[in-house]
């Protein structure tokens, strides 16, 4: 009974320490992903409280449990536009970009240090993918928002690079502990398998959560236990038949996450915990696992692999499977730049460390070194490296709060929406009937100094007010673009990113050229709108944030519909 009390408390102290630490290194701009793993290490049996830990079979199933919560969460966060327009280059990054990145190591390792092959080629295999753990949780705890192209790939690409890593970590420790390679082609059908079979177990199994929550009389509290339940069961039934477990319940949780469910809302509240108790989890137990004084001893072969995996294997990586997608050269470096990695590595050399491989702890200590240097490195300067390279957009405006009405019987999603009115608000000294709302939404009053102003009083909206709106989910963002704040206190001011002037995107160049000095243009392009001048441009999918200078002006994408076509542009003089 006090071994049980006292393990409580040592998880009970752990998560406090975890969380106030956090807060610490948000405000030093640290990763949050390295103070749990540098918690977890503190911990440890080198570190102050000596917890002796030494399972790798229960940091296994933490880990893989923790990644299959994460997972689910990001699924359902990812909107269907970042699958339109990102989703061939992420297969690409993470199907061709893993496979040059596990060559690229090993053969790093073989020059450098003269590893074997097998042993090389299954480290290389061990680091070959990205973490959507530190990808999403980066992303969220900075508040980062980046341009759509860049990030749905990075976000797409770290949901879906974990069977190709798998698949090769799984062949190379059995070449290693047999002496014997698999032939290609098996390991080509495994590949297609765990894809394939992942795909579709995910799509069907997000389809059946769907139609049962529809149809169960389930109070709205159970549904986050259900989806959580759900996705667990998907994880290990699709493990089970030999297909991708992770990328089944990434799928799943993107089709609930945009199945236009009334119980959505309760269930990303309860998951958004879940998912950073998943995380912290997850790192505290890999912190516990390692020992200190054998990371000192293999430091110098994982420090030079982290910088071949960083500097070039990642990078020519990324350049060789964007090759076809013709990106930026600025969006292909900050790409390069977010290899981040994160807990899969060390969980995936786990895998040695279980089937009893020969130096089975020096893959698992050189995962974890390479790990921690790149949230270092790469997961510290994240935010700096996108606003040096100029892909940080104005955040998407959004209410304060969101307040669902679950108990309303309506085929819409229902909810009210608290807006904190601000002097750029354009919502600002004006009665609701000024405001030009172009979808529908019902006024139900402001709250002023704590009280409650009624709609019949017509009040006007003033600075400091919070604004209550009813409205259906579906037309948040159009609701938002009125009401929300326009970005005081935002690193990224949405005036100074699009300009003061705005078009639209069905205006000619000549049309343009009449107001605007955009220099000699050739006589073939006078008739070209501007959404074909763009597409004509960028080869591609054009998202907000794309920009193009004509003579001293540059024009930025303002508004894309969810077709891809330009709505409007921002007009800026250039800087001098």
């Amino acid at each position: 009974m006090d071994s049980a009390n006292t393990l409580i408390l040592l998880c009970g102290l752990l998560l406090v320490v975890s969380i106030l630490a956090a807060v610490l290194s948000n405000r030093l701009g640290a990763p949050v992903l390295l103070t749990f793993l540098l918690v977890g290490m503190l911990a440890g049996e080198q570190g102050i409280l000596g917890v002796e830990f030494n399972n790798p079979d229960i940091a296994f199933f933490i880990g893989s449990a923790a990644l299959v919560i994460i997972l689910f969460d990001g699924g359902m966060r990812t909107h269907p536009e970042r699958f339109r327009v990102a989703l061939w280059p992420a297969i690409s990054l993470a199907t061709i970009g893993v496979a040059l990145t596990c060559t690229i190591v090993a053969t790093s390792a073989v020059y450098f240090f003269n590893l074997p092959w097998p042993a090389a080629l299954l480290m290389g295999a061990i680091l070959s993918s990205t973490d959507a753990a530190a990808v999403f949780g980066i992303f969220q705890s900075r508040g980062l928002q980046i341009k759509e192209r860049v990030a749905s790939t990075l976000e797409i690409e770290s949901g879906s690079n974990d069977p190709m890593a798998v698949i090769l970590t799984l062949t190379m420790t059995a070449a290693v502990a047999s002496g014997t390679m698999t032939e290609w082609h098996w390991m080509a059908l495994d590949i297609i398998w765990q894809l394939t079979g992942g795909l579709a177990i995910g799509w069907l199994g997000g389809r059946l959560f769907i139609i049962a929550a529809r149809k169960l009389p389930l109070s709205f509290s159970f549904f986050p236990l259900l989806a959580v339940a759900c996705a667990i069961t998907i994880y290990a039934l699709t493990a089970k038949l030999h297909a991708s477990g992770f990328l089944a319940v990434y799928l799943m949780g993107f089709v609930i996450g945009n199945g236009r469910l009334p119980q959505l809302v309760h269930i990303l509240q309860v998951q958004d915990g879940l998912a950073w108790l998943s995380q912290m989890a997850m790192f505290l137990i890999l912190g516990l696992l390692v020992v200190p004084s054998h990371l000192v001893a293999n430091a110098p072969i994982a420090i030079g692999i982290a910088v071949a995996l960083i500097f070039v294997a990642r990078p020519l990586a990324v350049i060789i499977s964007l090759l076809p997608f013709s990106f930026p050269w600025r969006e292909q470096m900050f790409i390069s730049w977010v290899g981040l990695r994160g807990a899969v590595p060390i969980i995936l050399a786990l895998f040695p460390w279980l089937s009893g491989v020969p130096n089975q702890q020096l893959y698992f200590d050189i995962a974890f070194v390479v790990v921690m240097i790149s949230l270092i490195i790469q997961g510290w300067t994240i935010a700096p490296v996108a606003r040096w390279l100029g892909l940080e957009v104005p955040l998407k405006a959004q209410p304060q709060q969101r307040m669902p009405l679950s108990s309303v019987p309506s085929s819409e999603s229902l909810e009210v929406w608290l807006y904190r009115i601000d002097k750029t608000s354009p919502a600002c000294d004006r009665t609701w009937k000024d405001l030009k709302l172009t979808a529908p939404a019902t006024f139900v009053g402001i709250i002023r100094e704590g009280e409650w102003l009624q709609p019949e009083t017509q009040p006007m909206v003033q600075e400091g007010d919070g604004l209550l709106v009813a409205a259906t989910v579906k037309d948040i963002d159009e609701v938002s673009r009125i009401l929300a704040s326009g970005g005081k206190g935002l690193k990224v001011n949405e005036k100074e990113f699009f300009g003061d002037f705005t078009l639209k995107g069905d205006l000619t160049l000549a049309d343009v050229g009449s107001f605007y000095p955009l220099g000699d243009l050739d006589e073939g392009l006078l008739s070209t709108t501007i959404a074909d001048y763009f597409s004509q441009k960028f080869h591609r999918r054009v998202v907000i944030g794309d920009k193009v200078r004509l003579g001293d002006v540059v024009l930025t994408v303002r508004n894309v519909s969810e077709t891809g076509d330009i709505q409007s542009i921002g007009v800026k003089p250039v800087s001098n």
